[in-house]
């Protein structure tokens, strides 16, 4: 044997040595990922276990939009009627007592003069205006602001059935992000859920997904919810929950302390469901310049927020163009903490007063903008 080939001999188990190795550290690795994997699945199994199941249902048809009936504009009060300024010329009638001069006789037989009235045009009555929030005038019948609308028994409003709304999302957080969102409603009789879901990156390996759900009763005055969850994951970071109950004297918070609660107070997820409502039953509140108080339950306060009409806005979407109304969230007593989200939100009223687009904000970096990507999805009737 040569001194090259021996040399070869030699070298060859250190090659196969290393490739050993190599296999072992890519098996490990593997071991080490698919483990991950079934540990954050075993997580998610034991998330859903933990919280509300989900009411299923199936959608079979699109919503087409339709634009709901004009609102009658509010009546102005009449002017008082002048009093006509009559000629003196003759009038057979009793107001003759009440002209100035005494009216003459006219001879028997002679042919009466043609009968003139003169009266004064009454001036046009003043437009009807219809103003809302803090910088309307006084008028003698203002539009009506009201945190939770007062519907009589004998109403025609009829909740919609489960409807499902589908987002395209952009964004920033630490750079330019996208992803997808679905709004849920979901009613089975008297009760409701509302789910929102949101993924930040692709579907099968997402950098944050966050699920808010809200559950609760149906009454004569909106929802009502009972609980509210919220479950927020991060890549490389640990799993965050938090839930809050409702009880009829007070609001059990993430933290477990007590707090007293509002009429009508809604959660992060209720609160774009109630809008909807709310706009259903009152459609004269959505005109800009208007203003609509909902009371909140955030994570770590309750609070009243208005909702400022700002704005008339078309928005354009896969399906075509779609009016909406801007609306701008202001708290009542502005909090210190930066990480509190709000969310400005688009309604449009021929998709049923539902929300066309949605942007939650934590700060003035970081945000997610939802824009709906096609028709409102309806379940079948039940």
């Amino acid at each position: 044997m040569s001194a090259s080939r021996a040399a070869t001999a030699q070298r060859w188990p250190r090659r196969r040595g290393w490739q050993a190795v190599g296999v072992v550290l890519c098996v490990l690795a593997l071991h080490a990922v698919v483990g991950s994997l079934v540990a954050d699945r075993m997580a998610d199994f034991s998330l859903a276990a933990s919280m509300p199941a989900r009411i299923e249902v199936a959608y079979v048809r699109d919503m087409e939009p339709v634009l709901p009936p004009a609102v009658a504009p509010v009546p102005a009060i009449p002017p008082t009627p002048r009093r006509a300024a009559r000629a003196a010329v003759p009038v057979q009638s009793a107001a003759s007592a009440a002209l100035p001069a005494p009216i003459e006789e006219a001879p028997e037989n002679a042919v009466p003069p043609p009968v003139l009235l003169t009266e004064v045009p009454p001036e046009p009555p003043e437009p009807s205006v219809v103003l809302a929030g803090p910088e309307a005038p006084a008028l003698e019948a203002p539009v009506p602001q009201a945190s939770v609308p007062q519907v009589a028994a004998g109403s025609s409003f009829v909740w919609p059935g489960s409807t499902r709304l589908s987002y395209g999302l952009t964004g920033n957080f630490r750079g330019e992000i996208h992803g997808n969102a679905q709004v849920e409603w979901v009613r089975i009789g008297s009760r409701y859920q509302v789910h929102l879901d949101v993924v930040v990156g692709l579907p099968i390996a997402p950098l944050i997904t966050r699920r808010m759900s809200s559950e609760g009763e149906i009454t004569a005055d909106g929802l009502a919810p009972q609980r509210y969850d919220e479950d927020t994951k991060m890549m490389f970071r640990d799993r965050r929950r938090l839930t809050m109950r409702f009880e009829p004297d007070a609001i059990v918070m993430a933290n477990g302390q007590r707090q007293q609660t509002l009429p009508g107070v809604q959660d992060t997820a209720s609160q774009f469901v109630q809008l909807s409502y709310l706009f259903s039953v009152k459609p004269e509140l959505l005109v800009v310049g208007g203003a609509v108080e909902v009371p909140l339950a955030l994570a770590r306060k309750v609070d009243r927020w208005t909702y400022d009409v700002t704005a008339q806005e078309a928005l354009s979407t896969p399906f075509g163009a779609v009016d909406s109304f801007h609306l701008k969230p202001r708290r009542a007593a502005p909090s210190a903490a930066s990480n509190e989200l709000t969310a400005e939100i688009w309604i449009a009223p021929s998709l049923q007063y539902l929300p066309a687009r949605i942007r939650i904000r934590q700060d003035a970096d970081t945000y997610i903008d939802l824009l709906i990507e096609r028709k409102p999805q309806l379940a079948a009737p039940s």
